[in-house]
């Protein structure tokens, strides 16, 4: 085993031992290391913290959609991690969020749009497309596909995109509220948290919606230079690591679209790939480069350390790619976005 995986395991963080575990070393749930690392993860005092967050959903309304202390990302984190619905207290708040969805399938939150942006100022239930693709990644990664209320998100948010990617786009409950940029312009964090969620549904995998998103940020990517969405731009800030998944930088983005085969052959994909691990340091580890203060205190979340989660996040999106490389039979093509 190379040092950079047996640091892994032994760093003390067993979010990163249970998936290091799972998903670089393949050993299965029943194996006893990850059967005792899951344990200790559900044990442990700021698991526990975000679980007691998750369950204050809606917690307050959503003013913007970069908070970081809000109890969406303490529950799309604990999916991060590899909880289950059935883990306590997860349950609960898992029916929370599954009590209130649109007519149309979408699921909903707490929102508080201001009258300057075309709300009523109001606490609203009703769904974005910056928040309701989180609430559904949470809800299938923690095991929850088969039911009726996330199979009627799914096809919501498969349906939600056109020819662009996904736009931005919201409920009717929120009046003329859209964001800032053009009508006709993609959303970039839309089509991020739009895959991220549909990636864990098999039959979405390559399907029209998940080729445009994707080509969406593969090419946002190339014409990085010249091309701002909305407040989403290419530059110095988003190359910086930094987690939790909340908002749209490299780490995040490469990570959603590691998931998608049919990118892993895509130039475009590779350069991304390219400026994300050229930030590892001479033990092949990564260090955060920007931080969310609200999660000050996980190794992510300092910019001065070497970070376990973060460099298991991006000794994953190496290995998605190394199966996929195992899996090509000589001659073969991938097929490619266009």
């Amino acid at each position: 085993m190379n040092g950079v995986l047996q640091w892994l395991l032994d760093v003390g963080e067993p979010w990163t031992r249970y998936r290091t575990l799972r998903d670089l070393l393949g050993r299965p749930e029943e194996d006893a290391e990850v059967a005792a690392a899951r344990s200790a993860l559900l044990a442990h005092p700021q698991v526990q913290h975000l679980i007691a967050a998750a369950e204050t959903w809606p917690g307050r309304a959503i003013l913007r959609h970069n908070d970081a202390s809000h109890p969406i990302y303490a529950l799309s984190t604990l999916a991060d991690f590899g909880l289950a619905a059935t883990d306590p207290g997860l349950d609960r708040a898992a029916a929370a969020v599954l009590a209130h969805r649109a007519t149309d399938g979408a699921l909903q939150s707490m929102l508080n749009v201001a009258p300057t942006y075309g709300g009523t100022g109001e606490n609203t239930w009703s769904w974005a497309l910056c928040d309701a693709p989180t609430l559904l990644y949470a809800l299938l990664a923690l095991g929850l596909g088969r039911e009726m209320g996330v199979q009627g998100a799914v096809a919501h948010l498969a349906n939600a995109g056109d020819e662009v990617g996904w736009r931005c786009r919201c409920g009717p409950e929120l009046g003329k509220f859209r964001g800032p940029g053009r009508k006709t312009d993609p959303c970039p964090i839309a089509n991020v948290l739009s895959l991220k969620a549909l990636s864990l549904v098999p039959d979405q995998l390559d399907s029209p919606a998940t080729l445009r998103g994707a080509d969406m940020l593969l090419g946002h990517w190339e014409r990085r230079a010249e091309t701002k969405y909305y407040l989403f731009g290419i530059g110095t800030d988003f190359l910086r690591l930094k987690y939790p998944f909340i908002w749209y930088d490299i780490l995040h983005v490469v990570d959603v679209l590691s998931r998608y085969p049919f990118v892993h052959a895509d130039r475009r994909f590779g350069d991304m790939v390219t400026a994300l691990t050229a930030q590892q340091d001479a033990q092949g580890r990564y260090t955060a480069g920007s931080m969310y203060q609200a999660w000050k205190g996980w190794s992510f979340a300092d910019k001065k350390k070497p970070s376990p989660w973060l460099t298991f996040l991006v000794l994953r999106i190496q290995a998605r790619l190394a199966v996929q490389r195992s899996q090509q039979q000589p001659g073969d093509d991938y097929p490619r976005s266009t």
